[in-house]
């Protein structure tokens, strides 16, 4: 098989590859015996009917697209690896030249990832961050862990407050007219929450239950349907009932409930001291790595392609929408309440996803320059600790992955980031 490569301006090239004339013809009958069980002709039963034919009924150039479609998946792929390219999204291609009998030619634009131009990224300078606990913040995540464990209580002639949860029913009209979603009864809103749209819980603190209110406000600009962005529209709300936290106090019988393995507020105190010291060491740590591996990533110099930034934005989407659906939620009900919609969460992620791409790439670079390898043996050490964290099979656990590769990736990019800290210049910031 014939193959050509042409670099283009900025990631993108143009290669050009042909299929033999016996493959294309390969094709075409694979193509015929695929159409043909579709067409109905006289005297024959369906799919039966002889080629000769079909080409004096529809011409052969009625399989050409189907013919297509089987050759040119693998004659592109085998073009790519001839190559030795690493594309990143899918090719434009066209066809140059079909003609019977002869070779078939195409040409596919074809996006790869961008040569990076390794900047400074060793002796880095850095601060890892203070790890030592007070007892303030020791105080901060007792409150924490005591509002997690308040009963919500029933203000029976109390008004609203903002950390209360209101149990109310709406009904939703702009310009006079009842709108789509506007409408729901016996809804528990935290107020204070932001999960309404803006102005809507203020609007709500004083009232008691009983009380109706019409709530005035305008729809955001950018609320994800069109028909009611920028105006205004009225809520007529009820107060079913407004319930607050009851926070318990902290005492000895408290203690043992949080910790069963405590008996005293002081032998909390002292365990969750050695906690929060875990924490802050782990979370400085991966401070330090973050910093390192941006201060790398902005040496570099090289162009993001679009087509990555694409690809990584789809993907955050997608996490954000399954931490949604772990809180009983969803993606269409997050842009209802929010008021944004696709556009204009991606837009909110773009840049983040501009960085981590820019992080990958870069971190990909350092680890060819500095022939970071990882062994069969790392590889099965990480499986085995898989392995004992899910209680799943090794074998299982591959098959969930889809193989090493993106177990063996995480290692390379780990075992880079670790060359960064282990040749950073690192002070230790000094405690307050």
């Amino acid at each position: 098989m014939s193959v050509k490569w042409e670099k283009q301006e900025g990631n993108k090239g143009k290669l050009t590859f042909e299929v033999s004339a016996e493959d294309f013809k390969a094709g075409m009958d694979k193509a015929f015996k695929k159409v043909v069980k579709q067409v109905n002709a006289p005297g024959f039963r369906k799919g039966k009917m002889p080629r000769k034919m079909f080409n004096q009924m529809y011409g052969e150039e009625a399989l050409y697209n189907d013919a297509i479609d089987i050759v040119l998946p693998v004659a592109y792929d085998a073009a790519v690896r001839a190559e030795g390219l690493e594309p990143i999204a899918s090719p434009e291609i066209d066809i140059e030249k079909l003609e019977k009998g002869e070779p078939v030619v195409f040409t596919a634009i074809v996006p790869l990832k961008p040569e990076v131009k390794l900047g400074e990224y060793k002796g880095l300078e850095a601060t890892r961050q203070e790890t030592k606990v007070t007892d303030e913040e020791i105080d901060m995540e007792l409150q924490t862990r005591r509002e997690s464990m308040a009963e919500m209580v029933v203000k029976e002639d109390g008004a609203i407050a903002e950390g209360d949860t209101a149990n109310i029913n709406f009904d939703g009209y702009s310009e006079g007219e009842a709108f789509e979603g506007g409408k729901a009864e016996n809804y528990d809103l935290a107020v204070g929450s932001g999960s309404f749209i803006p102005g809507f819980e203020e609007q709500l603190i004083g009232l008691k239950t009983g009380d109706e209110k019409d709530v005035e406000l305008t729809f955001p600009e950018e609320y994800h349907a069109a028909e009611l962005a920028g105006k205004p529209a009225v809520f007529k709300v009820k107060i079913n009932e407004v319930k607050a936290k009851e926070v318990p106090e902290l005492n000895d019988e408290l203690a043992k409930e949080m910790d069963e393995d405590v008996e005293t507020v002081d032998e909390l105190r002292k365990k969750m001291k050695e906690n929060l010291e875990t924490e802050k060491s782990s979370a400085s740590e991966t401070a330090l790595r973050d910093d390192l591996v941006e201060a790398a990533a902005r040496n570099a110099e090289f162009e993001v392609p679009e087509e990555m930034v694409e690809s990584e934005t789809n993907r955050m989407v997608d996490e954000f929408g399954q931490r949604l659906s772990m809180q009983g939620m969803n993606l269409d009900l997050y842009y209802q309440f929010s008021g944004q919609d696709e556009a204009s969460l991606r837009k909110q992620m773009h840049d983040d996803a501009v960085s981590r791409v820019r992080v990958s790439l870069t971190l990909e670079a350092i680890g060819k320059e500095e022939n970071v390898e990882v062994t069969e043996e790392e590889i099965n050490e990480e499986l085995n600790k898989m392995s004992e964290q899910f209680n799943m099979d090794i074998e299982q656990i591959k098959t969930a992955l889809g193989g090493t590769e993106m177990l063996e990736n995480d290692l390379r990019f780990n075992k880079t980031v670790q060359l960064l800290v282990d040749n950073a210049k690192i002070t230790e910031a000094a405690a307050e």
